[in-house]
Protein backbone atom coordinates (compact mmCIF):
# COMPACT_ATOMS: atom_id res chain seq x y z
CA UNK A 1 0.00 0.00 0.00
CA UNK A 2 2.79 2.19 0.81
CA UNK A 3 4.26 1.77 -2.50
CA UNK A 4 0.95 2.31 -4.53
CA UNK A 5 0.79 5.51 -2.63
CA UNK A 6 4.56 6.40 -3.07
CA UNK A 7 3.51 5.74 -7.05
CA UNK A 8 0.84 8.01 -7.55
CA UNK A 9 2.01 10.83 -5.19
CA UNK A 10 5.17 10.77 -7.74
CA UNK A 11 2.41 11.03 -11.02
CA UNK A 12 0.90 13.67 -9.49
CA UNK A 13 4.04 15.92 -9.34
CA UNK A 14 4.74 14.66 -12.62
CA UNK A 15 1.94 16.47 -13.85
CA UNK A 16 2.09 19.56 -12.19
CA UNK A 17 5.13 20.24 -13.78
CA UNK A 18 3.92 19.15 -17.14
CA UNK A 19 0.91 21.55 -16.23
CA UNK A 20 3.38 24.52 -15.30
CA UNK A 21 5.41 24.29 -18.89
CA UNK A 22 2.60 24.53 -20.82
CA UNK A 23 1.20 27.35 -19.03
CA UNK A 24 4.63 29.13 -19.18
CA UNK A 25 4.73 28.10 -23.14
CA UNK A 26 1.06 29.42 -23.89
CA UNK A 27 1.98 32.86 -21.99
CA UNK A 28 5.49 32.85 -24.41
CA UNK A 29 3.16 32.36 -27.26
CA UNK A 30 0.83 35.18 -26.25
CA UNK A 31 3.52 37.62 -25.84
CA UNK A 32 5.48 36.90 -29.25
CA UNK A 33 2.02 37.56 -31.07
CA UNK A 34 1.36 40.64 -29.22
CA UNK A 35 4.99 41.58 -29.85
CA UNK A 36 4.34 40.76 -33.40
CA UNK A 37 0.98 42.99 -33.58
CA UNK A 38 2.62 45.82 -32.24
CA UNK A 39 5.63 45.43 -35.02
CA UNK A 40 3.03 45.21 -37.45
CA UNK A 41 0.98 48.51 -36.38
CA UNK A 42 3.86 50.42 -36.62
CA UNK A 43 5.26 49.32 -40.17
CA UNK A 44 1.73 49.85 -41.76
CA UNK A 45 -0.19 52.52 -39.69
CA UNK A 46 -3.94 52.63 -40.63
CA UNK A 47 -4.85 55.87 -42.88
CA UNK A 48 -6.62 58.78 -41.44
CA UNK A 49 -10.77 59.72 -41.81
CA UNK A 50 -10.13 61.88 -44.52
CA UNK A 51 -8.04 59.85 -46.31
CA UNK A 52 -9.73 56.10 -46.31
CA UNK A 53 -13.11 58.69 -47.06
CA UNK A 54 -15.05 57.80 -43.77
CA UNK A 55 -17.56 59.98 -42.59
CA UNK A 56 -17.25 62.48 -40.00
CA UNK A 57 -18.83 61.93 -36.57
CA UNK A 58 -22.75 62.67 -36.52
CA UNK A 59 -22.84 62.82 -40.42
CA UNK A 60 -25.81 61.08 -42.42
CA UNK A 61 -25.44 58.47 -45.56
CA UNK A 62 -26.15 61.18 -47.76
CA UNK A 63 -23.06 63.60 -46.93
CA UNK A 64 -20.73 60.63 -48.39
CA UNK A 65 -20.79 61.97 -51.93
CA UNK A 66 -20.45 65.78 -50.53
CA UNK A 67 -17.58 64.85 -48.33
CA UNK A 68 -15.63 62.89 -51.52
CA UNK A 69 -16.52 65.98 -53.56
CA UNK A 70 -14.39 68.32 -50.68
CA UNK A 71 -11.63 66.31 -50.65
CA UNK A 72 -8.94 67.81 -51.42
CA UNK A 73 -7.13 66.59 -54.87
CA UNK A 74 -9.96 64.95 -55.62
CA UNK A 75 -11.55 65.53 -59.32
CA UNK A 76 -15.24 64.49 -59.42
CA UNK A 77 -16.48 61.53 -62.36
CA UNK A 78 -18.61 62.37 -65.27
CA UNK A 79 -21.34 60.53 -65.56
CA UNK A 80 -20.87 58.07 -68.19
CA UNK A 81 -22.73 58.61 -71.46
CA UNK A 82 -24.63 55.77 -72.65
CA UNK A 83 -23.08 53.55 -75.44
CA UNK A 84 -24.06 51.21 -77.72
CA UNK A 85 -22.73 48.32 -77.30
CA UNK A 86 -20.53 46.74 -79.92
CA UNK A 87 -17.82 44.54 -80.79
CA UNK A 88 -14.64 44.54 -78.60
CA UNK A 89 -11.56 44.90 -80.46
CA UNK A 90 -8.93 42.55 -79.01
CA UNK A 91 -5.98 45.20 -78.68
CA UNK A 92 -2.38 44.13 -79.54
CA UNK A 93 0.13 43.56 -77.50
CA UNK A 94 2.87 46.13 -77.68
CA UNK A 95 6.17 44.90 -78.97
CA UNK A 96 9.09 46.33 -76.25
CA UNK A 97 11.76 47.52 -78.53
CA UNK A 98 15.34 45.98 -76.99
CA UNK A 99 17.66 48.72 -75.75
CA UNK A 100 20.56 49.36 -78.21
CA UNK A 101 23.91 49.12 -76.55
CA UNK A 102 25.76 52.26 -76.49
CA UNK A 103 28.51 52.44 -79.48
CA UNK A 104 32.33 53.91 -78.24
CA UNK A 105 32.69 57.54 -79.66
CA UNK A 106 35.96 58.80 -80.73
CA UNK A 107 36.43 62.90 -80.42
CA UNK A 108 37.89 64.52 -83.02
CA UNK A 109 40.15 67.61 -81.28
CA UNK A 110 40.54 71.04 -83.63
CA UNK A 111 44.02 69.73 -85.45
CA UNK A 112 43.82 73.37 -87.62
CA UNK A 113 47.09 74.39 -85.66
CA UNK A 114 49.24 71.55 -87.57
CA UNK A 115 47.09 70.01 -90.40
CA UNK A 116 48.62 72.48 -93.02
CA UNK A 117 52.32 71.52 -92.72
CA UNK A 118 51.01 67.91 -91.56
CA UNK A 119 49.21 67.35 -95.00
CA UNK A 120 52.38 68.96 -97.01
CA UNK A 121 55.61 67.39 -95.63
CA UNK A 122 54.02 65.61 -92.87
CA UNK A 123 56.51 67.58 -90.18
CA UNK A 124 54.57 68.91 -86.77
CA UNK A 125 56.09 71.84 -86.09
CA UNK A 126 54.57 72.27 -82.32
CA UNK A 127 55.90 68.47 -81.44
CA UNK A 128 58.84 68.01 -84.17
CA UNK A 129 61.97 69.48 -83.68
CA UNK A 130 63.29 71.95 -86.75
CA UNK A 131 64.39 70.22 -90.22
CA UNK A 132 67.71 70.86 -91.05
CA UNK A 133 68.95 73.33 -92.84
CA UNK A 134 69.82 73.38 -96.46
CA UNK A 135 73.16 74.38 -97.59
CA UNK A 136 76.63 73.28 -97.61
CA UNK A 137 78.65 72.36 -94.46
CA UNK A 138 81.57 73.63 -93.52
CA UNK A 139 83.94 71.54 -91.28
CA UNK A 140 85.71 73.79 -88.66
CA UNK A 141 88.35 72.85 -85.99
CA UNK A 142 89.03 74.60 -82.66
CA UNK A 143 89.38 74.04 -79.23
CA UNK A 144 86.06 74.75 -76.63
CA UNK A 145 86.09 78.14 -74.91
CA UNK A 146 82.82 77.68 -73.49
CA UNK A 147 79.82 76.07 -73.25
CA UNK A 148 76.48 77.31 -72.41
CA UNK A 149 73.99 74.58 -72.04
CA UNK A 150 71.10 76.29 -70.75
CA UNK A 151 70.54 78.00 -74.48
CA UNK A 152 72.10 75.34 -76.19
CA UNK A 153 75.41 76.75 -77.49
CA UNK A 154 79.27 76.56 -76.94
CA UNK A 155 82.23 78.91 -77.97
CA UNK A 156 84.63 77.93 -80.06
CA UNK A 157 88.40 79.72 -80.86
CA UNK A 158 89.24 78.40 -84.13
CA UNK A 159 92.55 77.44 -85.55
CA UNK A 160 94.08 80.61 -87.12
CA UNK A 161 92.26 82.48 -85.27
CA UNK A 162 88.23 83.78 -84.87
CA UNK A 163 85.42 82.62 -81.89
CA UNK A 164 82.51 81.20 -83.38
CA UNK A 165 79.62 80.74 -81.31
CA UNK A 166 77.97 77.49 -82.48
CA UNK A 167 74.38 75.96 -82.07
CA UNK A 168 73.22 72.65 -81.07
CA UNK A 169 70.18 70.45 -80.13
CA UNK A 170 68.67 67.15 -80.66
CA UNK A 171 69.31 67.35 -84.54
CA UNK A 172 72.77 67.59 -83.80
CA UNK A 173 75.09 64.32 -83.29
CA UNK A 174 77.78 63.71 -80.69
CA UNK A 175 80.62 61.81 -81.42
CA UNK A 176 83.54 60.95 -78.55
CA UNK A 177 86.17 58.63 -79.95
CA UNK A 178 83.79 57.73 -82.59
CA UNK A 179 80.84 56.75 -80.34
CA UNK A 180 77.58 58.34 -79.95
CA UNK A 181 77.15 60.89 -76.93
CA UNK A 182 75.77 63.63 -75.25
CA UNK A 183 76.04 67.25 -75.34
CA UNK A 184 77.21 66.55 -71.23
CA UNK A 185 80.49 64.88 -72.75
CA UNK A 186 81.51 68.06 -74.37
CA UNK A 187 84.34 69.85 -71.61
CA UNK A 188 86.35 73.21 -72.23
CA UNK A 189 89.36 73.07 -73.10
CA UNK A 190 88.83 70.03 -75.49
CA UNK A 191 89.69 70.18 -78.98
CA UNK A 192 86.42 69.92 -81.09
CA UNK A 193 85.87 69.33 -84.93
CA UNK A 194 82.55 70.66 -85.83
CA UNK A 195 80.47 69.96 -89.75
CA UNK A 196 78.71 73.32 -89.35
CA UNK A 197 76.19 74.90 -91.37
CA UNK A 198 74.13 78.01 -91.60
CA UNK A 199 70.73 77.79 -89.50
CA UNK A 200 67.41 78.52 -91.57
CA UNK A 201 66.85 81.76 -89.88
CA UNK A 202 70.05 82.87 -91.81
CA UNK A 203 71.95 84.33 -88.91
CA UNK A 204 72.96 81.55 -86.10
CA UNK A 205 75.73 78.53 -87.13
CA UNK A 206 74.79 75.33 -86.19
CA UNK A 207 76.35 72.52 -85.61
CA UNK A 208 75.27 69.12 -87.75
CA UNK A 209 78.41 67.47 -85.96
CA UNK A 210 80.43 67.60 -83.06
CA UNK A 211 83.37 64.99 -82.60
CA UNK A 212 85.28 65.33 -79.54
CA UNK A 213 88.41 63.14 -78.48
CA UNK A 214 89.97 62.19 -82.12
CA UNK A 215 93.17 62.35 -83.38
CA UNK A 216 94.15 65.98 -85.11
CA UNK A 217 93.95 65.47 -89.30
CA UNK A 218 96.67 66.07 -91.04
CA UNK A 219 96.48 69.26 -93.36
CA UNK A 220 96.33 68.89 -97.07
CA UNK A 221 97.86 71.67 -99.18
CA UNK A 222 98.12 72.35 -102.85
CA UNK A 223 100.31 74.33 -104.59
CA UNK A 224 103.33 75.09 -106.69
CA UNK A 225 106.92 74.40 -105.74
CA UNK A 226 108.71 77.86 -105.55
CA UNK A 227 111.92 76.82 -103.91
CA UNK A 228 114.05 73.77 -102.79
CA UNK A 229 116.67 74.05 -100.29
CA UNK A 230 118.69 70.55 -100.69
CA UNK A 231 121.14 71.69 -97.96
CA UNK A 232 118.54 72.35 -95.29
CA UNK A 233 115.66 69.39 -96.87
CA UNK A 234 112.95 72.79 -97.06
CA UNK A 235 110.41 73.53 -99.65
CA UNK A 236 108.98 76.59 -100.22
CA UNK A 237 105.22 76.17 -101.59
CA UNK A 238 103.00 78.88 -103.04
CA UNK A 239 99.65 77.97 -101.55
CA UNK A 240 96.35 77.81 -104.10
CA UNK A 241 94.14 78.68 -102.12
CA UNK A 242 95.80 81.80 -100.73
CA UNK A 243 98.44 82.39 -102.98
CA UNK A 244 101.13 82.82 -99.50
CA UNK A 245 104.11 81.12 -99.03
CA UNK A 246 104.05 77.44 -97.33
CA UNK A 247 107.49 76.70 -96.09
CA UNK A 248 107.98 72.76 -94.31
CA UNK A 249 110.61 70.59 -94.44
CA UNK A 250 111.32 66.90 -95.63
CA UNK A 251 113.31 63.85 -94.07
CA UNK A 252 113.79 60.17 -94.96
CA UNK A 253 110.50 59.41 -93.73
CA UNK A 254 108.73 61.31 -96.29
CA UNK A 255 107.08 59.60 -98.67
CA UNK A 256 107.48 60.90 -102.26
CA UNK A 257 105.63 59.41 -105.47
CA UNK A 258 105.33 60.73 -108.94
CA UNK A 259 101.72 59.18 -110.21
CA UNK A 260 101.82 55.62 -109.39
CA UNK A 261 105.65 55.72 -109.28
CA UNK A 262 108.18 56.30 -106.24
CA UNK A 263 110.10 59.60 -105.89
CA UNK A 264 112.98 61.04 -104.29
CA UNK A 265 114.23 64.84 -103.25
CA UNK A 266 115.27 65.28 -106.53
CA UNK A 267 112.14 65.19 -108.14
CA UNK A 268 111.11 68.56 -106.21
CA UNK A 269 111.61 70.61 -109.08
CA UNK A 270 110.67 74.22 -108.47
CA UNK A 271 107.51 74.93 -110.68
CA UNK A 272 106.14 71.71 -110.30
CA UNK A 273 102.40 71.25 -109.25
CA UNK A 274 101.70 68.97 -105.79
CA UNK A 275 99.82 68.07 -103.28
CA UNK A 276 101.14 67.94 -99.74
CA UNK A 277 100.26 66.08 -96.32
CA UNK A 278 101.67 67.67 -93.53
CA UNK A 279 101.33 67.77 -89.53
CA UNK A 280 99.44 71.01 -88.96
CA UNK A 281 101.03 71.61 -85.01
CA UNK A 282 103.03 74.97 -87.18
CA UNK A 283 101.06 76.91 -89.41
CA UNK A 284 103.69 77.85 -91.89
CA UNK A 285 106.31 75.32 -91.04
CA UNK A 286 105.72 71.73 -90.54
CA UNK A 287 107.30 67.97 -91.10
CA UNK A 288 105.82 66.72 -94.37
CA UNK A 289 104.62 63.23 -94.25
CA UNK A 290 103.68 63.03 -97.77
CA UNK A 291 104.27 64.74 -101.11
CA UNK A 292 102.69 63.51 -104.28
CA UNK A 293 103.50 65.58 -107.82
CA UNK A 294 100.88 66.13 -109.92
CA UNK A 295 102.99 67.42 -112.94
CA UNK A 296 106.39 68.74 -113.37
CA UNK A 297 107.94 71.28 -115.74
CA UNK A 298 107.96 69.48 -119.12
CA UNK A 299 105.59 66.60 -118.47
CA UNK A 300 102.90 65.00 -120.69
CA UNK A 301 99.86 64.24 -119.66
CA UNK A 302 96.16 63.33 -121.07
CA UNK A 303 92.69 64.13 -120.52
CA UNK A 304 89.51 62.44 -121.18
CA UNK A 305 86.25 63.75 -120.83
CA UNK A 306 83.01 66.34 -121.57
CA UNK A 307 84.07 69.34 -122.73
CA UNK A 308 82.73 72.07 -120.06
CA UNK A 309 83.62 75.30 -121.53
CA UNK A 310 85.18 76.83 -124.80
CA UNK A 311 87.25 79.81 -126.07
CA UNK A 312 88.28 79.42 -129.82
CA UNK A 313 89.34 83.10 -129.71
CA UNK A 314 91.81 83.01 -126.42
CA UNK A 315 92.28 79.09 -127.24
CA UNK A 316 91.28 77.83 -123.90
CA UNK A 317 89.19 74.48 -123.56
CA UNK A 318 87.76 73.01 -119.88
CA UNK A 319 87.97 69.23 -119.94
CA UNK A 320 86.25 67.37 -116.88
CA UNK A 321 89.28 64.54 -116.65
CA UNK A 322 87.26 61.27 -115.59
CA UNK A 323 89.97 59.77 -113.90
CA UNK A 324 89.96 62.34 -111.06
CA UNK A 325 86.62 64.46 -111.85
CA UNK A 326 88.17 67.29 -111.86
CA UNK A 327 88.11 70.44 -114.38
CA UNK A 328 91.38 71.30 -115.98
CA UNK A 329 91.75 74.22 -118.51
CA UNK A 330 94.08 73.75 -121.35
CA UNK A 331 95.51 76.10 -123.71
CA UNK A 332 95.45 75.44 -127.76
CA UNK A 333 96.54 77.39 -130.48
CA UNK A 334 94.29 78.10 -133.62
CA UNK A 335 96.59 75.61 -135.84
CA UNK A 336 95.90 72.68 -133.62
CA UNK A 337 94.05 69.65 -135.62
CA UNK A 338 90.62 68.72 -134.48
CA UNK A 339 89.35 71.96 -133.64
CA UNK A 340 86.83 72.22 -135.80
CA UNK A 341 84.64 69.43 -134.39
CA UNK A 342 84.66 71.03 -130.68
CA UNK A 343 81.78 72.14 -128.58
CA UNK A 344 80.97 72.57 -125.26
CA UNK A 345 79.08 68.66 -124.21
CA UNK A 346 81.36 66.84 -126.68
CA UNK A 347 83.53 64.70 -125.72
CA UNK A 348 87.40 64.65 -126.19
CA UNK A 349 90.61 62.78 -125.34
CA UNK A 350 93.70 65.45 -125.37
CA UNK A 351 97.65 65.45 -125.30
CA UNK A 352 99.17 68.26 -123.61
CA UNK A 353 101.94 69.38 -121.67
CA UNK A 354 102.92 70.92 -118.61
CA UNK A 355 105.26 74.00 -118.99
CA UNK A 356 105.45 75.49 -115.30
CA UNK A 357 102.70 77.98 -116.01
CA UNK A 358 99.56 75.87 -118.30
CA UNK A 359 98.99 72.92 -119.98
CA UNK A 360 99.72 73.26 -123.71
CA UNK A 361 97.48 71.27 -125.64
CA UNK A 362 99.50 68.79 -128.18
CA UNK A 363 96.72 67.09 -129.78
CA UNK A 364 92.88 66.79 -129.26
CA UNK A 365 90.50 63.87 -130.77
CA UNK A 366 87.15 64.35 -130.57
CA UNK A 367 85.48 60.79 -129.34
CA UNK A 368 81.67 61.67 -129.38
CA UNK A 369 80.19 64.63 -130.74
CA UNK A 370 77.82 67.28 -129.10
CA UNK A 371 74.16 65.94 -129.12
CA UNK A 372 75.17 62.55 -130.04
CA UNK A 373 74.17 59.64 -128.02
CA UNK A 374 76.71 57.42 -126.26
CA UNK A 375 77.45 54.20 -127.72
Amino acid sequence: MLSVAGTAASNESWDAVVLEMLYILRSAAIGLLFFAGMLCAQANPSPSPQASGSLPAGAGPGDSAKVAAEAPGTKQAKPAQASQPGPVQPEEPVASQPAEPKQPKTEILDSSATAGALATDGHDPILDPPPFPTGTTTLVGGVISGIDPIRNHLMVSVFGGGHWTIFYDERTHIFRNGAEATSLSLKKGERVYVDTMLDNNGRDIFARNIRVGVAQPPALVDGQIIDFDPSRSLVTLRDAINTGPVHFSVDNDTKISDGLKLATVRDLVPGSLVRVKFAPERANRGLAREITIIARPGSSHTFAGPITFLDTHRGIIAVRNRLDDKIYDLHFSPRTGGIADLAVGAEVQVTAMFTATEYSVQQITVTRRAGSRPK
